[in-house]
């Protein structure tokens, strides 16, 4: 059975697992950097150690806009290269987007080590944090090149049609990091600069292995220097196509720097830290709802097309329900062990645990909803309706929460700070529950449209034949 015969014909369930899977580890993996870093500077060098990750992570996440951007577009444009029959072509918009990841890894390294202290102030670094923060940031930037690389070129891999290939160059580097954080934290005694290194050598490490995958003859298409050479037409629709992923993750930085800098003014460092915590805590559950999404976007959209609504429906109801058992696994978990959870990064300080517990069971109030909220946007993405997926990711990112974060402190003080997440989680809920419940309106009658224009088609082929029947 080939791939479309699958998609329209196979089982909803196992379709989904088996599109999902390297997906949601490839995500879990990511999320890993984020989790290890913190509990190894957390358990070795304190609340402000994880305070100064915190603050830097605004950056890494304008890193990795600058790596979806280029690798997400170039994807794009590969893949649909590869279905016009325009091999030269995608293989020149793979040398185009390799020269585009690095030059721009370069650019944020300079940039970004010119205007490191201003930048780290302005995401929120208090004169106590911001040397924990310069130390860590300053190897960061010095291997931007790696993870934009590594990056950028992995998502041309599963555009390509690999998954599992890129499943495992986000395998490599989580497990690595993960190895040299003690060695480099604890055992060489680098303290923010060893978190910082793992991190680094990891993504070089990755990013060697995705460049070798090209090199190597392993790949369907092959790096050539000759589609080195920049060029307008090829550049062109590549941003074009990359800048929804890059505008949500620039707009995530926004948010991170102004959520840092209410954090400060409401319960200083302290906040900020347990913030990082929570952070990191809840993009271990949410993570691995990405991938589902990955998973469930062929299926809707091959069935959308082909017009079996039903199969529309019944994919994304699977979806929604997978997502929303994963994020209440974590909701129990986090609401039955909050201190557990928060002392895994730093047992040794009572009071970042004492805040931390608080604070994660307001930020995850509404957890459960979240899966439903992610999936839901995300239909809209694969079903052709790209505003509506991006008006629905923003309204949890952006339109709601920056409000929320700027007049509930006000109000409530640094608990309600805590309580502008889930009420930009209910809001977008509730947003994404209306379009979703008109769209499935607009399904169900399409479908039964669909089923009564084949029964009519089938009428009507069975007449020559009736009359046939009745003549012999």
């Amino acid at each position: 059975m080939d791939r479309a015969t699958r998609l329209g014909e196979g089982g909803i369930g196992s379709l989904l697992l088996k599109f999902s899977t390297p997906a949601i580890v490839g995500m879990i993996a990511q999320a890993l950097y984020n989790v290890v870093d913190r509990i190894f500077v957390g358990q070795g060098i304190g609340p402000q150690g994880i305070a100064g990750v915190t603050v830097a992570f605004p950056f890494m996440m304008v890193m990795m806009a600058f790596g979806m951007l280029v690798g997400f577009g170039a994807a794009s444009l590969i893949s649909i290269r590869l279905g016009q029959k325009r091999r030269a072509e995608a293989e020149q918009a793979l040398g185009n987007g390799l020269v585009l990841l690095a030059g721009i890894g370069v650019a944020i390294t300079v940039v970004g080590l010119l205007f490191l202290d201003p930048g780290l102030r302005l995401f929120g670094a208090s004169p106590a944090v911001l040397p924990y923060a310069r130390q860590y940031l300053q190897v960061i930037l010095l291997g931007a090149v790696f993870q934009t690389v590594g990056f950028g070129l992995n998502a041309v891999i599963r555009g390509e049609g690999n998954p599992r290939i890129a499943m495992a160059t986000m395998l490599i580097g989580a497990v690595l990091n993960t190895i040299l954080d003690p060695i480099l934290i604890f055992g060489f005694g680098w303290a923010m600069r060893g978190a910082a290194l793992a991190t680094v050598l990891s993504q070089a490490v990755s990013a060697t292995w995705v460049l070798s995958y090209f090199l190597r003859g392993r790949s369907l298409l092959r790096l050539r220097a000759c589609h080195l050479r920049l060029r307008a037409a090829v550049c062109l629709p590549i941003v074009a196509m990359g800048s929804p992923q890059f505008t949500m993750h620039i707009a995530a930085s926004v948010i991170n720097g102004i959520l840092n800098n209410q954090l400060y003014a409401y319960g200083g460092d302290l906040a900020i830290s347990a913030m990082g915590v929570v952070y990191a805590v809840m993009m271990l559950v949410i993570m691995p709802i990405f991938g589902i999404n990955q998973g469930a976007q062929p299926i809707i959209g091959y069935n959308y097309g082909a017009g079996n609504y039903d199969r529309v429906k019944k994919t994304l109801q699977a979806a929604a329900a997978v997502a929303t058992l994963i994020c209440m696994s974590g909701f129990l978990a986090v609401m039955l062990y909050p201190t557990k959870v928060i002392a895994l990064f730093s047992r040794d300080d009572p009071a970042l645990v004492e805040l931390g517990a608080r604070a994660i069971c307001i930020c995850l109030a509404m957890l459960p909803i979240v899966g439903f909220q992610i999936v839901g946007a995300s239909y809209f993405q694969a079903v052709g309706k790209p505003k509506h997926a991006m008006f629905l990711g923003l309204s949890r990112q952006v339109l709601l929460l920056i409000p929320a974060v700027l007049i509930l402190p006000r109000l409530f003080g640094l608990d309600g700070l805590w309580a502008a997440l889930p009420a930009a989680d209910l809001g977008s809920s509730v947003l994404t529950g209306i379009w979703l419940f008109a769209e499935l309106r607009h399904l169900h009658r399409r479908h039964g449209e669909t089923i009564a224009a084949r029964n009519l088609l089938g009428i009507e082929a069975g007449h020559p034949l009736q009359d046939s029947a009745v003549q012999g």
